[in-house]
């Protein structure tokens, strides 16, 4: 009794140490977590400052000070004189468009190649994944001749084809270990159940797989939002121009409104910056689930 009882004090101090090293670690982890977080949120912050300063402020002030007087007129001055609106809503819409395109053809393209028997699938998958290999300017001029002989240049129809072809094999990489991985059960029962191939991927296959395509999605969201090459190089039309070059109109020859500049890049960053935060669970959560099913 005497031995048990003597015991009892020390595994208790034993507990208690354990428990303060615990405490200190995640003390640490988030102390750590937080510095990661600040030195990620300073180009947000220095660019918001940034943008409501006038170009004597710009270069007379540290960078992280606050303007004396915030030049919010800033904003209205690129949306409205700038021609950013224009810019913003070719931004959105060629944006959507490629991206609803990529993720769905490149599903079918995976499904195809996956699910299906059939000769040549191992070769055209291969020719997908050699394609990851090509530098995109390795391919601004004959891209360029061969959208100048079909009429697209200047046409925001070249940026989208161009889009959804560098984007397709990047797409099927992230969705092969998904589709790879999905019970044949269901499709079968559906065959017997007398339901079509189209009919099946749509009904079954395509809702089974949302998680990963939201996942796609978003990474092409992301790119296509940000692209500059194939705009500055097909489009010189300003009523099809994207934010991504729309900025280089406040540049000039011997001047140049750095504080415009500021504004029409917060502008282009807000809209992709809330899509992730809001979707930032479904990028984890398709990434993971392609990661375990694979």
């Amino acid at each position: 009794m005497t031995t048990i009882d003597a015991g009892r004090p020390l595994a208790g101090m034993a507990r208690r140490r354990t428990g303060v090293g615990r405490s200190l670690g995640m003390v640490l982890l988030y102390a750590v977590l937080i510095i990661v977080a600040a030195v990620q949120l300073f180009p947000l912050v220095w660019l918001l400052f940034f943008s409501l300063k006038n170009n004597q402020e710009v270069f007379n002030l540290p960078p992280l000070s606050l303007p004396m007087n915030p030049r919010w007129e800033n904003y209205e001055k690129v949306w409205s004189a700038g021609n950013i609106d224009v810019y913003f809503l070719n931004s959105v819409w060629i944006t959507i468009v490629a991206t609803a395109l990529t993720v769905v053809l490149a599903s079918l393209v995976t499904y195809a190649v996956t699910r299906m028997r059939w000769k040549g699938s191992k070769f055209v998958l291969g020719l997908f994944m050699v394609a990851m290999m090509i530098p995109v300017h390795s391919t601004l001029i004959p891209l360029f001749s061969l959208f100048n002989d079909t009429g697209l240049i200047n046409h925001p129809l070249a940026l989208i084809l161009s889009y959804v072809a560098f984007n397709m094999p990047i797409t099927i990489m992230i969705l092969l270990g998904f589709y790879y991985a999905l019970p044949r059960e269901v499709e079968e029962a559906a065959i017997i159940d007398g339901c079509s191939v189209n009919r099946m991927y749509f009904r079954i296959v395509f809702p089974m797989t949302a998680s990963v395509l939201a996942t796609t999605a978003i990474i092409n969201m992301i790119y296509n939002w940000n692209e500059f090459i194939f705009v500055n190089t097909f489009i010189s039309s300003d009523a099809y121009k994207t934010l991504t070059v729309g900025v280089q109109n406040f540049i000039g020859q011997y001047t140049t409104d750095w504080g415009a500049i500021g504004a029409t890049l917060m502008i282009s960053i807000l809209p992709i910056l809330i899509t992730f935060l809001v979707l930032s669970d479904r990028i984890v959560e398709g990434i993971a689930a392609g990661s375990v099913k694979g």
